[in-house]
């Protein structure tokens, strides 16, 4: 099946990819021509097993990681033909991650590690948590929990500051790496609906690596890869209890 989105110019645009770690009889081949396309507006997930190169991948969009060959446009740029400083201020501006060991920071409210983008970005530190505390409203958080650590919350409540961090600065790609793995079943639910109603919107993607099928029904499309190539994309007919993306 084509790599292409049909219904929307591509946010990321990624075509025959290749990546190579290692020389000689020791290289390895994570990436062996990968193409993908993700819209704006659309949530996808990149699913296969351990080693066929899935973060290799993302971390090629993320430009967190040079590619050997092929192109590479994440909101019309190329991460790849920015110097260091240029890239790290591209991910700040465009890139949203969520990462699986979530990486709060335990001496940190929740409140204080959903503004922490903002004030790396040079917001002051009161608007930055006035915006961080408005957000966690709206995804349930009361004034005692988002006065709350880390540890005095339960997964569920960290994966929601989390995605609220990702989200703040407003990127164009929110890119989470197992987000319901460590979940029980409604937890994950919970933290998939959160990703379609609160960080998947008309103008911005959700980029999701997954192993787990639980999250398949809250997919637009779910792009299978082995041995380094996006092996197939499969468009997914959600339900009705699945949220659209917001226009805002």
């Amino acid at each position: 099946m084509s790599a292409r989105p049909s219904h929307s110019s591509p946010l990321v645009l990624c075509r025959e990819i290749t990546k190579t770690y290692g020389t000689g009889n020791a290289a390895v081949h994570a990436l062996r021509g990968a193409s993908l396309e993700i819209a704006p507006g659309e949530l996808i997930l990149l699913e296969g097993p351990s080693g066929c190169g899935k973060t290799t991948l993302v971390s090629v969009i993320s430009g967190l990681l040079d590619r050997d060959g092929g192109e590479c446009q994440v909101a019309g740029s190329d991460p790849g033909a920015l110097s260091p400083r240029q890239r790290t201020d591209f991910r700040g501006r465009n890139i949203g991650f969520v990462f699986q060991t979530l990486n709060l920071i335990p001496a940190l409210t929740a409140e204080e590690n959903a503004a922490t983008p903002l004030v790396i970005a040079g917001e002051s530190r009161r608007k930055a948590l006035a915006q961080a505390a408005e957000a966690l409203h709206e995804v349930g958080f009361d004034d005692r929990m988002r006065k709350s650590l880390p540890a005095d919350l339960s997964g569920g409540q960290r994966q929601r500051v989390a995605i609220v961090r990702a989200t703040l600065h407003n990127p164009k790609l929110i890119v989470c790496d197992e987000p319901t793995s460590a979940l029980d079943r409604e937890s994950g639910h919970q933290v998939m609906e959160l990703l379609r109603r609160h960080a998947l919107k008309a103008q911005r993607a959700v980029l999701v690596v997954t192993h787990d099928a639980r999250t398949f029904e809250f997919a637009d499309r779910i792009a299978r890869m082995e041995d380094g190539r996006v092996a197939s994309i499969e468009n997914v007919l959600r339900t009705s209890t699945s949220t659209p993306p917001s226009t805002r």
